[in-house]
């Protein structure tokens, strides 16, 4: 059978769990109330350890196989954060926080997870070890590097890691995948033109940071159209504009701020090089002065090529058909800070279908409790054989 029988006598369990995340949404690393709840879960499952505090507020649980642990660690994550949003999904369940909102699906991935450990503590059908990590601060906060940074990999010997996403627009029971650069690597900049301000009667007698401003933002398109190679995504987007204060006067200062995508580490640094030529030179040009702070953000998400296929074999199997398995996925250029997970250990992330509702980040997004079964039995399948039971 492609979904896993015994989930179906706890599916509704799982979905009242993830419900209740969705209800009680939390921001980053303040997700006290859900990690506390994640603990008692994974506590009443009777599984091996559960950890707590690791990268702040993430939770560890493990659970050993027949052969008492020996052999292979495999890690499996969720994430449990929600995003700053008012929803407006008309749910019952819908959040009871003004201002929050599980608007990623964040509480489905987290129950599904909930959900693997607690068929995995009972049945025990593999050997080795599954290490279960339910990290904070996915959204801007990078959780997966504070775990790391507090020992993640090294404590619990993790020797291979997966994760999963839900994806809005692909059915449920289907899933995507591809070797190589999946998610894009999420930088952000600041530009701060520093002119000289005056009468805006009088241009002649000040240094407009406003048009230097906006060669700035024109050239700064250039560097995709005239500076990367057609073939390499890269996107540069001037997302916020700040300056000026009254119709008459030409200000001192002018504000620039947006991200960078790249899907490789060579387009990053290309794009942040020239960036800094550009600018400096543009304002330099105007008489003014430019300063640029770069923020390098998440890294690529790069799958691992024998795990991905081994993930996509698994997923063909839960899905029932190949041809449900998009195996050579489009790349997106949103970010995932699972990224720091796969620089440190062979792994893949995987997409798995959320049907047809409402986009991830928007405010009348639900994650679809349709999913749950395939989720789990992706995770369940994935650890009984990548960690078989030896005869």
């Amino acid at each position: 059978m492609p979904i896993v029988n015994r989930l179906a006598e706890f599916h509704d369990e799982i979905t009242a769990w993830r419900r209740d995340f969705h209800e009680n949404p939390e921001i980053l690393y303040e997700v006290h109330r859900t990690s506390a709840r994640v603990a008692e879960l994974l506590e009443g499952f009777g599984i091996d350890e559960v950890a707590t505090g690791i990268g702040r507020t993430g939770v560890v649980g493990v659970i050993k196989g027949r052969n008492g642990g020996s052999g292979k660690t495999i890690g499996l994550r969720a994430d449990m954060d929600a995003l700053p949003l008012t929803e407006t999904s008309g749910k019952p369940w819908a959040s009871k926080h003004p201002g929050k909102m599980h608007a990623c699906g964040h509480d489905g991935h987290t129950a599904m997870l909930l959900g693997t450990a607690k068929y995995l503590a009972e049945t025990r059908n593999f050997d080795g070890t599954v290490v279960v990590i339910f990290q904070p601060a996915e959204e801007g906060g990078a959780g997966a590097k504070a775990m790391i940074d507090d020992g993640l990999m090294t404590r619990w010997g993790i020797d291979e890691v997966y994760g999963l996403h839900n994806m809005p627009g692909l059915p449920v029971g289907e899933f995507a995948i591809r070797p190589g650069p999946l998610m894009a690597a999420t930088d952000e900049f600041e530009i701060t033109i520093t002119g000289q301000g005056g009468h805006a009667a009088r241009p002649y007698e000040t240094i407009d940071p406003i048009v230097a401003g906006a060669q700035v933002v024109n050239a700064l398109q250039s560097i995709v159209s005239r500076n990367a190679n057609a073939l390499d995504a890269a996107v540069v987007s001037v997302t916020v504009f700040e300056a000026g204060s009254a119709f008459n006067i030409v200000p001192e200062t002018a504000k620039l701020r947006g991200t960078v995508r790249t899907l490789s580490n060579e387009v990053r640094e290309m794009v942040e090089e020239r960036m800094k030529t550009m600018v400096e030179g543009i304002c330099a040009a105007h008489g003014a002065t430019a300063t640029i702070n770069y923020h390098k953000g998440y890294p690529v998400t790069s799958n691992h090529a024998d795990q991905t296929d081994f993930a996509a074999s698994v997923a063909r199997e839960v899905a029932g058909s190949e041809a449900k398995v998009n195996s050579d996925v489009t790349p997106t250029m949103g970010g995932e800070d699972f990224s720091f997970m796969l620089e440190e250990r062979p792994g893949a992330f995987i997409f798995a279908g959320n049907g047809d509702t409402a986009k991830v980040h928007n405010p009348a997004y639900d994650f679809n409790d349709d999913l749950i079964p395939y989720g789990c039995s992706y995770f369940i399948r994935l650890v009984e054989k990548a960690l078989p039971v030896s005869a």
